[in-house]
């Protein structure tokens, strides 16, 4: 029972620290920083919030389903015990 909530508390703040880790990124991979910049070249002022949203995203959905297997390969692992 303990070593359950301790997993517990282990995979809470683990996946609030992954959850918040793309809020401090703003990363972008090099086709789209070329984009940007030429872009920003031509006209003065674009803004490059949304393409950082979007990047991360799309960063975020493999996260969210490799977690939701590995939860249903928990929770289907502690059935048969």
């Amino acid at each position: 029972m303990r070593k359950t909530v301790i997993f517990s508390l282990f995979a809470l703040c683990l996946s609030v620290l992954l959850s918040l880790a793309p809020l401090a990124a703003s990363a972008q991979c090099s086709m789209c920083k070329t984009q940007v910049e030429s872009a920003r070249d031509e006209n003065g002022d674009y803004d490059t919030s949304g393409l950082n949203s979007g990047i991360l995203y799309l960063m975020t959905v493999p996260y969210i389903l490799i977690g939701t297997v590995g939860y249903f390969w928990y929770r289907h692992s502690h059935q048969k015990k």
